[in-house]
């Protein structure tokens, strides 16, 4: 990538750092516009590194330049403040057109990675529309079950039997498309 940058027009290449510790340590310093980085890195990930990194130096934009295409690696380099997300694979010619993007305020991502962010809000958005089905009380159950609380001490706290409680599990169970209390609880935000 540094040889490649020094080719861009306009562009420099102010450090090449191989841990996220030396990252840390040089780009302070340098105070780059831009960042690219490597998820994979000896001891510290990129992941970290970015979270590190935007804490330094708010106004510098991270690119994560990866072979990774999972979600959770996708959504934590995100969160931790990562302003795009290339694959590895893609071309000194992409990687300039997302920099370029990046400077002018866009969130450049790989095609495939795309595609994961957009089936996984679409993924959301099914599960929230299951969800608005259940009715106040299976919803009320389903928030206990979240806390932790068994059937038992659900019954006594809604002053129901446990088979009142088991039944509207079985019902919370059909609507949510799950089999399991966990699985429920995974589906479910409560409701503002």
């Amino acid at each position: 990538m540094e040889r490649i940058i020094k080719l861009w027009p306009g562009y420099r290449c102010v450090g090449a750092c191989e841990t996220a510790e030396e990252a840390l340590r040089v780009l302070p310093r340098e105070e780059p516009d831009i960042v690219l980085m490597d998820i994979q890195l000896p001891r510290k990930s990129g992941i970290e590194c970015v979270a590190s990194l935007k804490e330094l130096l708010p106004a510098t934009q991270v690119i994560m330049l990866t072979v990774y295409e999972d979600p959770d690696r996708i959504f934590s380099a995100i969160r931790a403040g990562a302003s795009g997300y290339l694959l590895k694979r893609a071309t000194p010619d992409q990687v300039f057109s997302a920099v370029r993007e990046v400077q002018e305020g866009g969130a450049p991502m790989s095609a495939p990675i795309a595609l994961k962010v957009f089936a996984h809000f679409r993924n959301q958005e099914a599960a929230n529309a299951e969800v608005e089905k259940l009715s106040a009380r299976e919803a009320e159950v389903l928030e206990l079950i979240v806390q932790g609380l068994s059937n038992k001490e659900i019954a006594s706290r809604l002053c129901v039997s446990n088979e009142t409680i088991r039944w509207h599990l079985r019902q919370t169970y059909k609507k949510l498309h799950v089999h399991t209390r966990t699985e429920a609880a995974l589906k479910f935000r409560p409701r503002k």
